[in-house]
């Protein structure tokens, strides 16, 4: 096909409050390329990114939109707390070339717009190194959440980018010590930031609240599930724990996203799927759980995985449930925190024994002094001092990005 014509940028507004955040005009801007958009569900880009934007401006690239009928586009849309959502919109069935071609040029277009100069480029998809780096960033670094190249229907040159990427990087950051020792010998600054917790959020869980409607008619005990439905889910295993605890209702909260089958769920009427909920909602349906899980298959999705939840979970105060995970047996399982189970008929007992944990004061004090130190400010500081170091080294050179 004909290459599209590259129309600038379109504007669109969210605003907060009825009020537009102020601009800021910082010396050093964040670029972020991520794999996730930024309203599916609140995770580590979120964290992190509303934390620097604190600080100088930071741009949100999120994948391209195959949607347009007039050429290619930036849906931009700036939102409370110095953060740019940048959507690129492309027409459908544009090819990998083209569509690298057109972003390249829409963002060399936008950057020089918007007087991006001397900016860090944070990467979580290798997949944005072909049209981003001819844009020269002046900083690399690669914030390698998850090992994005073992999920299902990933693109085959991701593996390929990604080698590339962190030649480039100035840092390397992984999601999980897992992830660690797997990359620790393809770059020579390389640090494990495992999954962090806003603990006085989910704290929120341990307080009475409300009874949303959608749980209101679903008896006790109650173990809860939250995030996304996706292959890393073990199926099979909810669906036998539920077969096996009839008296138990299983919930389970989060979008079933299109590489899962929704004929393919287990539908017993003690199985309650409830969909998608908002990061404010999640202590509130927390505190109406008797126990939480982490049902993960034992995978090539899951072998490096660090999930978020489970802190969150304990910070709620909620015993766990986990399948053995490597991030969540060392060292949750190891601490005594995190009840792993082996096996289905396992699963099924630890549930059992996690439901007389609930009272246990002894055990959510160790895990409240463990909490205290994994809090997501932590991480950002942590991280922003790495940055500050290639920061740093730049002093004495005169890099701009559209010279």
């Amino acid at each position: 096909m004909s290459r599209a014509p590259i129309l600038l940028a379109r504007t669109t507004w969210a605003p907060h409050n009825g009020q537009m955040a102020p601009p800021m005009n910082l010396s050093t801007d964040l670029v972020c390329f991520s794999h996730l958009r930024w309203d599916f569900v609140y995770q580590r880009p979120q964290h992190l990114m509303t934390r620097f934007a604190k600080h100088r401006r930071v741009f949100y690239i999120e994948e391209p939109v195959d949607d347009s009928t007039e050429g290619a586009w930036l849906e931009i849309m700036i939102r409370a707390g110095n953060i740019t959502r940048v959507i690129p919109h492309l027409e459908p069935g544009t090819d990998r070339i083209s569509a690298n071609q057109q972003q390249a040029s829409l963002f060399k277009n936008y950057f020089r717009a918007q007087q991006i100069d001397r900016a860090t480029f944070w990467y979580y998809t290798p997949m944005a190194i072909p049209f981003s780096m001819d844009l020269l960033p002046s900083r690399v670094i690669y914030d390698c959440m998850d090992e994005l190249a073992a999920f299902k229907n990933a693109p085959p040159q991701l593996r390929g980018y990604e080698r590339e990427l962190i030649a480039r990087a100035d840092h390397v950051f992984t999601g999980g010590h897992s992830l660690y020792h797997a990359k620790r010998n393809m770059h020579p600054s390389i640090h494990p930031f495992p999954s962090s917790i806003d603990v006085e959020h989910f704290a929120q869980g341990r307080r009475q609240h409300p009874e949303p409607e959608d749980l209101q008619a679903i008896a006790h005990p109650r173990v809860g599930f939250y995030g996304v439905i996706d292959e890393r889910a073990d199926l099979e295993l909810i669906a036998e724990a539920a077969e096996r605890l009839p008296e138990w209702q299983f919930v389970m909260v989060g979008p079933v996203v299109n590489k899962v089958d929704e004929s393919s769920l287990p539908r017993l009427g003690n199985i309650h799927y409830l969909g998608a909920k908002s990061y404010d909602e999640l202590p509130v349906y927390l505190s109406h759980w008797d126990v939480a899980m982490v049902p993960f298959a034992l995978n090539e999705s899951t072998r490096f995985i660090s999930p978020t939840k489970t802190p969150e979970y304990l910070a709620a105060g909620k015993p766990v449930v986990s399948t053995p995970i490597r991030d969540v047996v060392r060292p949750y399982g190891e601490k005594g925190f995190v009840n792993i189970a082996t096996s289905p008929q396992d699963f099924v007992a630890k549930l059992h024994a996690a439901l007389q944990q609930t009272d246990d004061a002894e055990w959510l004090q160790r895990v409240d002094q463990y909490l205290a130190g994994c809090s997501w400010n932590l991480t950002w500081q942590g991280m922003a001092a790495l940055e500050a170091q290639a920061e740093d080294a730049l002093e004495s050179q005169s890099i701009v990005l559209f010279g």
